[in-house]
């Protein structure tokens, strides 16, 4: 009898309860209890889990590692897919290896390049993948000269942390006077160089900006599987213009992006963003995880959270080519449960086999979600 294989997913984005359904959904048919973390008793992933805990608060990166230690021994856990403290924890892969957990995660090194985007950019442009100009700015004057330069070009400039994740923190640069018009409507990504500056002129610390051209749509995201042998199992692009989604396979996304998750070692899930720069794809982000939309690969008949965890466990998956493409499509939201207390239940007898989740119907939140053919 093949045994249950469990899995953790720690302090992780709502979207990945359907990470959490893939898994549960494998072509393998095999049983999988999902272990769930978060520091929101009322995320969405803690109630469709399996068995669930609420994460402290406050500790330091190699005091998470004790406790995710802790967790991997108390419950079990076959596959740890680390968001939160990713590179602490992968440094200590070894011990992670000793508790009988396999981590779903690249080497520390491979972390270490794309955790800041200026070594980032410098090191795939060793290896020939093309990237938008930038600069890296910590004070006022650095970033009017910088502005200065990219306007000079023709270019709008935007500015972004030199690390971090999800979008956060990114601003477009304007030099257009603050005005009654920008308090109606929605708020936008638009600032006023002048207040900006104006703002770094009375901080007490510096910044780590990125400054660089607006890079133009369409953005296309090259979810990729790579083993531990550094060569690519699965790539697939995912394409973002506007509202309309939809997926590709041409080469002029996927061969930069097999080029780089083959050649740093991303192994396991990796994200790897596009834009075109002019009529040039250039690189603008790597995720180092899974990304929060992985789960529209099954748009195109496509496993990817479980052919990950086959790899993760030892079971090469093989090649995995998509059978088809999907068809365009728009995210759209939708209701997921929560659980009725603020504090998920907890499984009693540990060594009993773990029940299915049963979410308590009374809370919802909304998280997004591909719809096939969706009108547009």
């Amino acid at each position: 009898m093949v045994s249950r294989v469990r899995v953790w997913l720690n302090r992780t984005y709502a979207e990945n309860v359907f990470f959490m359904d893939q898994l549960r959904r494998n072509p393998s048919d095999r049983a999988v209890d999902i272990h769930a973390t978060h520091g929101d008793a009322d995320s969405p992933v803690l109630a469709a889990a399996d068995t669930a805990d609420l994460e402290p608060e406050g500790l330091s990166p190699a005091g998470y590692v004790e406790y995710a230690l802790d967790q991997c021994r108390r419950r079990g856990i076959d596959v740890f897919v680390p968001r939160l403290h990713q590179a602490a924890i992968v440094a200590h892969r070894a011990d992670f290896a000793a508790a009988g957990t396999a981590l779903l995660a690249p080497p520390p090194e491979a972390v270490a390049v794309f955790h800041d985007k200026v070594i980032a950019y410098e090191a795939v442009q060793a290896i020939g993948v093309a990237v938008p100009p930038w600069r890296r700015v910590r004070t006022a004057d650095e970033l009017v000269a910088a502005v200065d330069e990219l306007e000079a070009d023709g270019h709008r400039a935007c500015f972004k942390p030199a690390s971090g994740a999800g979008g956060v923190g990114f601003r477009v640069i304007t030099r257009a006077p603050f005005a009654l018009s920008q308090l109606s409507g929605f708020p936008t990504p638009y600032v006023q160089l002048d207040m900006v500056v104006e703002a770094l002129r009375q901080a007490e610390e510096q910044v780590d900006w990125l400054v660089m051209p607006r890079l133009e749509q369409p953005e296309v995201s090259v979810d990729c599987l790579t083993g531990p042998d550094n060569r690519i199992r699965l790539s697939i692009g995912r394409t973002k213009n506007g509202r309309r989604r939809g997926f590709t396979l041409q080469e002029q996304w996927l061969e930069p992006a097999r080029r780089i998750a083959e050649g740093f070692g991303l192994h396991y899930l990796s994200n790897i963003q596009f834009r075109m720069f002019g009529d040039v794809p250039v690189l603008m982000d790597v995720n180092t995880r899974p990304a929060g939309g992985l789960h529209q690969l099954s748009l195109c008949g496509v496993n990817a959270p479980w052919a990950a965890v086959q790899l993760a466990l030892g079971e090469d998956p093989g090649e995995i080519v998509p059978p088809f493409l999907g068809q365009d499509y728009a995210i759209v939201s939708g209701p997921r449960q929560l659980r009725a207390v603020s504090f998920p239940q907890q499984r009693v007898e540990e060594t009993e086999p773990l029940p299915a989740a049963v979410p308590a119907p009374v809370d919802s939140v909304e998280v997004g979600q591909a719809a096939q053919a969706l009108p547009l």
